[in-house]
């Protein structure tokens, strides 16, 4: 007689767990980031000992606030980015500080964060910030781990995060050495994407 009474009850509590849902009920959806891409942290890079001997010497002349040594630098690396209309490197810089973003500040910033991998017509390019390595589908907040969308968010603002969720890449400031040592630019903007 117990067993029948238990069963009559778990079938009664089936039941009525049926009811409650209603037909018209939509089930809940619940969000699974896994499912769409991996949420974790990428790994963190490590950098050659080429590449570090470049990004020491970037360190120490913007320690010293020398924008002219570091646009000696960029004129001695082949092909380097400083900015997307042609400005010498040294005027543009000069005329960043004088709006009030001091570049020497802005690369030991950059340089003192982890960087990013990215290949480059098969070259590998250390980039700093290491979210600035990535594609811009790649960026969407909603793709990245708890970390790198408060990273994100710190690094470009809701400005920035509108911008990649409108297909645009990286828009902050940004720097790359390529893996033979070569300072590749030094960039804030979205014109000439790598």
């Amino acid at each position: 007689a117990m067993c029948w009474r238990k069963a009559l009850f778990a079938a009664a509590a089936l039941a009525l767990a049926g009811c409650s849902q209603g037909t018209d009920a939509p089930e809940p959806a619940i969000p699974d980031e896994s499912l769409t891409q991996s949420p974790q942290p990428a790994a963190p890079v490590e950098i050659t000992q080429t590449v570090s001997a470049t990004r020491d010497l970037l360190l120490k002349y913007a320690a010293q606030g020398s924008l002219t040594k570091l646009a000696r630098l960029a004129d001695q690396s082949d092909g380097f980015i400083s900015n997307f209309n042609g400005q010498p490197h040294q005027e543009f810089w000069d005329l960043l500080r004088r709006t009030g973003l001091d570049p020497n500040l802005k690369l030991r910033e950059l340089l003192g964060q982890a960087p990013g991998l990215r290949v480059v017509d098969g070259e590998r390019w250390y980039v700093w910030p290491a979210l600035a390595a990535r594609d811009a589908n790649e960026l969407i907040p909603e793709k990245l781990s708890f970390q790198d969308r408060k990273q994100l968010r710190e690094l470009i603002g809701e400005d920035g995060i509108a911008l990649i969720r409108a297909g645009k890449g990286y828009p902050g400031m940004r720097t790359a050495i390529a893996e033979d040592g070569r300072w590749v630019y030094f960039v804030l903007g979205l014109d000439g994407e790598e």
